[in-house]
């Protein structure tokens, strides 16, 4: 895969501040002497849809807040199949393995148009140190990014394929669950376990159904109750879902 390399800006420490996500991000528990502490830049990150912010094996001196958009991490197998292990929705903790190996350990790729900060891992270094609520912090995240993995290969890749659907469909709606957009139905496919077939198939029985409608191309409304009856997921095994259970404390 050829990409572009992303281009950075690099935001005034106001906007880090004043950003509109801080408060479930990395960050979220720096106060003003922590954040005097930063010198290095943390840059803005562009990405258009199919562009990659790394590859597996590149070299790890960062890590990533996604501010807008949906990246997708693959582990690629020795035979060329391809598994997504994680899809990585805004707040979301992106390349967290920077802190303890050289490398980078799957590939990101954006699924949409989106917007990440770059964090030097010498900047997370320096407010590990210097700053113990950031530790803990780090901690929680690579727990949640554990959790995270756990639950989408629980989740997506086992059960009939309309279930992995309907769980798609819940995983990516929007905080009051009612909408959400989809991906390609190739990729559909590859992020679930199924046939480009077969996924094109079920969106089309749920749209019959009304478990989708359709507002434009890919942008569909939800009939949540339905889609949770087919998932098979319960109100409480609904949270569970990564995106439902970040913390927000």
């Amino acid at each position: 895969m050829n990409y572009s390399a992303p281009q950075p800006t690099l935001p005034d420490m106001t906007r880090c501040r004043l950003c509109s996500i801080r408060q479930f991000a990395l960050f979220n528990n720096l106060t003003e002497d922590d954040f005097a502490l930063v010198h290095l830049p943390v840059e803005e990150i562009f990405l258009s849809k199919r562009q990659a912010l790394y590859n597996a094996g590149d070299d790890a001196n960062s890590l990533f807040t996604l501010r807008r958009g949906l990246i997708k991490l693959t582990h690629y197998l020795a035979d060329g199949s391809q598994r997504v292990v994680r899809l990585v929705r805004p707040d979301g903790t992106i390349g967290l393995e920077a802190l303890v190996s050289n490398s980078y350990t799957h590939h990101a790729e954006a699924m949409q148009d989106s917007e990440l900060c770059k964090i030097p891992v010498a900047v997370v270094e320096k407010l590990d140190r210097e700053s113990p609520r950031l530790h803990k912090q780090l901690l929680t995240r690579w727990h949640q990014a554990v959790m995270e993995t756990d639950t989408w290969l629980t989740q997506m890749s086992t059960g009939p394929a309309r279930e992995r659907v309907a769980r798609l469909c819940l995983f990516l709606s929007d905080e009051n669950g009612n909408h959400c957009i989809l991906p390609g139905r190739e990729d559909i496919g590859a992020m679930l376990g199924i046939t480009t077939e077969t996924a094109s198939r079920i969106i089309a029985e749920f749209r019959r159904l009304g478990h989708l409608t359709l507002r434009n191309r890919r942008d569909f409304d939800l009939d949540t109750k339905a889609l949770q009856m087919i998932a098979g997921l319960t109100p409480d095994t609904f949270l569970s879902i990564p995106h439902k259970s970040l913390d927000r404390a």
